[in-house]
């Protein structure tokens, strides 16, 4: 593996960002300022930790590290989608459980390559 563009993890989540980021611009003009930005930092903050964690790689713990901040960014992007969803800003139920539906299969990926990094990671030589 050459780059973290080859993890298919980074493309999962690469995608669920731009798709988030397309639907923020849809939310009420009141809430695209406010939670309209956060939840565009936060779905991009996932692939930016993977790839920060890629770039660290050689060192396991700082790895696990950045995985874990990209999980926890899956998981504030969900709650932020949810209370899109249930406050009635997030209108479209295709496009709610869509996105939720790749967050949650992302939340899944990264839990797996964490346990993965955790027992079987060998740091590559420089």
């Amino acid at each position: 593996m050459k780059s973290y563009k080859d993890l298919d993890i980074y493309k999962r989540a690469f995608d669920v960002s731009l798709k988030i980021h397309q639907m923020s611009f849809q939310l009420p003009k009141f809430e695209q300022y406010e939670v309209g930005s956060q939840i565009r930092r936060s779905s991009k903050s996932i692939s930016s930790n993977i790839v920060e964690g890629f770039g660290r790689r050689n060192y396991k713990q700082e790895f696990i590290k950045f995985l874990i901040y990209a999980l926890s960014s899956c998981d504030e992007t969900r709650n932020h989608i949810e209370i899109l969803h249930q406050t009635g800003s997030l209108k479209d139920q295709k496009l709610y459980e869509e996105i939720m539906n790749e967050l949650e299969i992302l939340g899944k990926m990264l839990t797996r390559f964490i346990q993965s990094v955790r027992t079987m990671h060998k740091p590559s030589r420089i």
